[in-house]
């Protein structure tokens, strides 16, 4: 007999449809703006099962379906740096005046062919600061071990290195930190896209599940340990897809 193939109902890395409203509910955040790249952007190759969206625009839809006046930007550009992070897009951020911020982890850096580590923490300190400046609360990735780089040798020693800056950064301005590194994602045969790079829709998927649990945790309703959350409403997540997500 054929395994029933799992979609983004049955997918036990995803919260319910409707626990997924019901964590953030009461959220109080009206802007939620993305600075970054292409993983800050949600690209990636769409699976069967799963709505096609990223994970910045589904957790955007749970945030407005909360409270309709929510507002969302996404400045993520594929290919960015922190540098171009900082020239091109923090000054349309700041105009926005977001009160959730999300960061980008640091993979365009560690691509380069020498890598300078103490450049890469001075420019994403510039950025640090310069976000916490809009004092919003912060959000940041922790890139995962299934992005994996065999042209380059010393590639799990660079995502080590990055992770520990991004978690050292995150708790230096107060950052909500979405540990991906080893979370049971990875072990997914079918979670990357056809570039190996970006997650597939199921990936982001669980990242929006994940970003949804760590700020339900920061508000007090949800218990990461136990997985433990709050009893769920009747919103329902495919009413949030029908949310129109401008600014």
């Amino acid at each position: 007999m054929r395994a029933t193939a799992m979609t983004e109902q049955s997918d036990p890395l995803c919260l319910s449809e409707l626990t997924c409203a019901a964590l953030l509910f009461d959220a109080p955040w009206r802007r939620f703006g993305v600075l970054g790249d292409s993983l800050s952007a949600g690209i990636g190759d769409p699976t069967p099962g799963y709505a096609n969206l990223g994970w910045a625009d589904r957790v955007a839809a749970v945030l407005r379906r909360a409270n309709p006046t929510v507002r969302y930007l996404n400045t993520a550009d594929i290919g960015a740096t922190a540098a171009r992070t900082l020239a091109e897009q923090c000054d349309r951020m700041d105009e926005f005046e977001p009160d959730l911020l999300h960061l980008p982890s640091g993979p365009n850096e560690i691509m380069r062919r020498q890598p300078d580590f103490d450049e890469i923490e001075q420019t994403l300190r510039r950025l640090y600061d310069r976000a916490a400046g809009t004092r919003a609360l912060l959000t940041v990735f922790t890139l995962g071990r299934a992005f994996v780089m065999p042209s380059i040798p010393d590639w799990d020693k660079r995502i080590r290195r990055m992770n520990d800056l991004t978690r050292r950064l995150a708790a230096d301005h107060g950052a909500v930190v979405v540990d991906v590194w080893d979370h049971p994602l990875n072990d997914r045969p079918q979670l990357l896209s056809a570039d190996r790079i970006h997650f597939s829709t199921s990936g982001q998927a669980a990242l929006a599940t994940e970003v949804v649990r760590h700020l339900a945790y920061r508000l007090g309703g949800y218990c990461l340990g136990s997985g433990r959350s709050m009893p769920p409403t009747s919103v329902t997540f495919q009413s949030l897809l029908g949310s129109t997500l401008t600014v």
